[in-house]
Formats: structure tokens, sequence, C-alpha cells
């Protein structure tokens, strides 16, 4: 679609007084070039262009100019924001300390359309996409054409929390086509109704700008686990930005400070505190806007997020539009060792799946055990009966999950009740830090310990994963979370009042709760990370 811009900048020029309007009406060939007008009282007038700075006169302005503007614009809102019916135009109040309106900022609002292919693919892939960028850099323009496009084939809600998406009055602007659009009375309120929007209006794609306060971040994991397609914007330029923000972490997973013990700290040569990515992220995309025709795409948040914290280079994919049109793609890497990493090692927080872990245990049959990161042949099964059984001492851990952790993985474990039969050490956070006796004691006699954030099925499979050294492809959580949930199904439909799954990452929950819905059953998450965590229930 070849790119057209409408901006209805008449409507804007008709408020101001006429010696301003004349003054535009000059500049009119640099009409396509103006961001916005500053009337300030005292002050001279004036426009800012995107390469220019303009005064406009010489007369300074009236209190009786000012009042003329107020007079032909919308209502100001709590966040003293106000606009012209049907358009796009933005005017920001500055009052003094009586309440009175003593400057304003008049910002000129285009829809613009045919600039949506740069990521179209991105929205018609239904995973949620978060835009930064810094304030007038486009976020809000491709909002609206996410809106437009999205809403050809599905449901969308647009939350407009200061009518800057489909612009003033009551009448969405046709920017956004066919998508819904429902008003906010204060910012206050935003995440109010964003939940609203879920429960009553059944939506497919929620559309919200400016994410800023810790609600309205919750508010968005709760949208996201539902299933419900979720794009919008945030206060921040790039991930690292918004990772050291504490309202705002959330959306990208947070971060949590995780302290070592002697001799874990000494093995990875680090300080005892790291950090780590707390949960899984709200938003799968991110895209930092860079300019209004150059893109920064991470595809895989969390995976960005866990190498920014390790000081392990990242590489968004760059998107650019060429002055012919077409797009053009190319990768970038980000050297980020020196981000986020104060407290951190190279390769980061607590034990992982795609660590190195080469301890007492697994030193002795990595030889053995070194083909199983390849892909599998038709010889797999056979290779993983053959390990070797692993002797296991679970310290506070659940006996019964670790065993059908075991049995999900099928590699070989004996739990055993005497820390001198054992070959590891299993305990949770909790007891950990307490450094009981058996704990303190696998620690002198050298016995492997693995500490686990909390006692769920899918933490014990990722520790199983680590201590046998599977590679990520022969553990696939998503599946055996699928499998328990159609074993819930089942339950409620034989007559079970509700079935409680196990805690799960929030892209796991999203696909357990559709497939809830496709039985006809009710499903709520429950909880907080990392033991949040879906409920089934009958209809």
């Amino acid at each position: 679609m070849q790119k057209k811009i409408t901006d209805d900048i008449n409507l804007l020029l008709a408020v101001f007084p006429d010696y301003i309007r004349r003054s535009l009406e000059d500049k009119q060939s640099d009409a396509g070039q103006l961001i916005e007008v500053v009337m300030d009282l005292g002050r001279r007038p004036k426009a800012y262009y995107t390469d220019q700075e303009v005064v406009l006169s010489e007369r300074e302005i009236q209190q009786n100019d000012i009042d003329a503007v107020v007079a032909q614009v919308g209502q100001f809102m709590a966040d003293n924001r106000a606009g012209i019916e049907r358009t796009l135009h933005r005017i920001s109040a500055i009052r003094n300390r009586q309440g009175k309106v003593v400057g304003l900022t008049c910002r000129v609002g285009r829809a613009v359309y045919g600039t949506i292919d740069i990521i179209q693919d991105l929205l018609e892939s239904g995973k949620g996409i978060l835009l930064l960028g810094r304030p007038g850099v486009g976020k809000t323009t491709l909002l609206r054409e996410a809106a437009r496009i999205l809403a050809e084939s599905k449901r969308v809600v647009v939350v407009d929390t200061s009518n800057e998406i489909a612009g003033d009055g009551d009448i969405p602007h046709p920017a956004i086509g066919k998508a819904r659009r429902m008003q906010v009375p204060g910012p206050e309120l935003q995440h109010h109704v964003m939940i609203e929007a879920v429960e009553n209006h059944t939506p497919q794609v929620i559309i919200i700008d400016e994410i800023g306060r810790l609600e309205e971040a919750e508010a968005a994991r709760t949208i996201a686990e539902r299933g419900v397609q979720l794009v919008g914007t945030a206060h921040g330029n790039t991930l690292d930005n918004l990772l050291v923000n504490p309202t705002l972490a959330n959306l990208v997973g947070g971060i949590d400070s995780v302290t070592l013990s002697d001799e874990e700290a000494r093995r990875r040569n680090t300080q005892k505190t790291v950090l780590e990515r707390r949960s899984p992220p709200t938003f799968d995309i991110l895209v930092e806007i860079q300019s209004r025709d150059r893109l920064a795409l991470l595809h895989d948040v969390a995976r960005a997020v866990d190498d920014l914290l390790r000081g392990r280079p990242i590489t968004p994919e760059i998107r650019e539009r060429g002055e012919d049109g077409q797009i053009h793609i190319e990768k970038e890497v980000v050297d980020t060792s020196r981000l986020l990493s104060k407290g951190n090692d190279r390769r980061g927080g607590k034990h992982r799946r795609g660590d190195e872990r080469i301890t007492p245990l697994n030193q002795h049959r990595a030889q053995n055990l070194e083909d199983l990161a390849a892909p599998r042949d038709e010889d797999a099964e056979a290779d993983i009966h053959a390990l070797q059984p692993v002797a296991i001492y679970p310290y506070g851990a659940n006996h019964s999950r670790l065993r059908q952790a075991a049995k999900e993985l099928q590699v070989p474990v004996a739990l055993v009740d005497n820390l001198a039969e054992a070959d590891v050490l299993i305990t949770i956070k909790s007891h950990y830090r307490k450094k009981p006796q058996p704990i303190a004691k696998a620690e002198e006699s050298n016995v492997p310990l693995y500490v686990l954030r909390s006692n769920t099925l899918q933490q014990m499979e990722t520790c199983l994963a680590d201590i046998f050294l599977l590679s990520p492809k022969e553990v696939d959580p998503l599946s055996i979370a699928m499998r328990e949930t159609q074993d819930a199904i089942q339950k409620v439909l034989q007559g079970a009042r509700s079935v409680e799954l196990y805690p799960q990452k929030s892209y796991i929950r999203r696909k357990q709760h559709e497939l809830a819905r496709q039985s006809n059953l009710i499903s709520h998450s429950r909880g907080r990370d990392p033991q949040r965590r879906v409920k089934i229930f009958k209809n």
C-alpha cells in the first residue's frame, strides 16, 4: 500500500488567533513538517517543525488568546489533555497554582496509512508486541495502523486513555478502521478499562498506548494470559531502559537478585549476588523504534533478557525502509557486556538448562553423554534409557513431583533418604537460605547441590535436564503441560467441580486457557509468579 497522510491541519489552524493562523498559513508549504505550536502567557508563540524552530509573531501571548483557544477545543480531563472532535490533534495545558490555563502545547496529529508493512508479519503472528521509542518517533502512528489492519480479520478493541489513538469526541477517527474504541475517564483508571475490555467485549486483540504504571503492567499480564493478543507501547527507548525501570520491568520478565553459595560463586568466578529474570515476559516480541523508517526487533524477549543479564551479545533484527519503499532486513550484534552487568558473571543467574555445568557428578559422564546435545536420531530412546541412574537426596523438594518429572523426561532417578548414598542433593530456595546441616554437609563433601526456586514440576524438569545434560530439544514443557490440561479437562467433564494445574509460564498458561475454552469450560489464572497457575471449572 502506498503511503498516505491525513492530518486535518485546517481544523487545527482554525482554533488559533488570527495573527498566529496567518503566520502558519504563510508557511503552508511546510505544513507537512509541523510538529506542534506552543503558546505560553507573556511569551512569543512558536512553531516547531521537524528541522527548525520558528517564532510566529513578535507579539506576546495574552490571556485572552489562550482562553479563545481553550473555548474551541474539547474539555480538558485529569491528564490536562484535550482535542478537536474527530481529529487526532492533541492540545495539552499548563496550569498555574490556581488551576488556570497559562500555556498550551498544540500538537499536530496525523494518520499515516501504509506504514505498517514493516511489522505486518509480526502482527499476523498473533504474538504480543511491545513498541518502544522516544516521544514523537511514531509509536502511536504504528498503533493506529495496527488497529486498522488487525480489525479487518479480528475483533480489536483500542483502550484510548487520552483519545490520542482514535481522536477526540465519541466517534472514533477513521484511522483505526473497524476497531472499537473504549475511552478512559482518567489515566489512573486505565488498568480497569483494560480488564473491562477483556471481560465485557470478547476481543481477540487489545491495543493500548503508554503503559506507565504498575497496575497497567499487571493488567497487561492478565490480558496476555487469557489468550488475547496485546499490542502496546511503553515509556523507554531500549530493552535495558525497561529492565532498570522497576515499574515496567515486569513487562519483559523483571529482574531478581540471587545470592549464590560461596562454592558456587568461586566456581563461577563471580560475586555472590547475581541477577536473573524473574518470570516469563508479558510480551513475546519487542520493537525498538529508532526512527520512523528504522526498527530494531527482538523476536524472543525472554532470551534477549537472559542474554542481557549474562553479558552475552544480543542480535536484534534491523528493518529499514529505503527511499524506494522496500524493506531491508539485516542483523546487528549489540555488545551487552557493560549493560546491567553489576553483580553478574558472563553466564548470569541461577543454573539453567542451557548453561555448561561440569560438576563432580556429570564430569565423569560427559564422555558418554556428549552426543545427547545433538539432534536425536532413531536410536534416541535407546540412548536415554542407557543413562546411568542418579541417586537424588531431596531435601525439601516434593518427592512425587520429582518422580513425575523423571517419568516425563524418561531419565533414571532413584530417591534416597541418606546423603551418603546420594549423587546429588536437590533442595528449594527457602531451605537453602537457612543452611541446615544436610546442605552444609553436602557443600563440605562436594556433593553437587541444585537449588530450585519452588516445588513446581517445571523447575524439577529443568533441574533434571541439567543433571543429565539434556538439550532443550529433549525437554518440551508445553507438551507436558498440554497433557496435564487434557487430563484435567476430562476430570471436569466427568463430574469434578474444578481442577487446579501445576504452575506454568505465561505462554503455557495461554495455551491452557485456549484448550479449556475449546472444551466449553471456564478457566482462570490464580496466584503470583512463579506460583501462578490455571484452574479449570465447569461452565
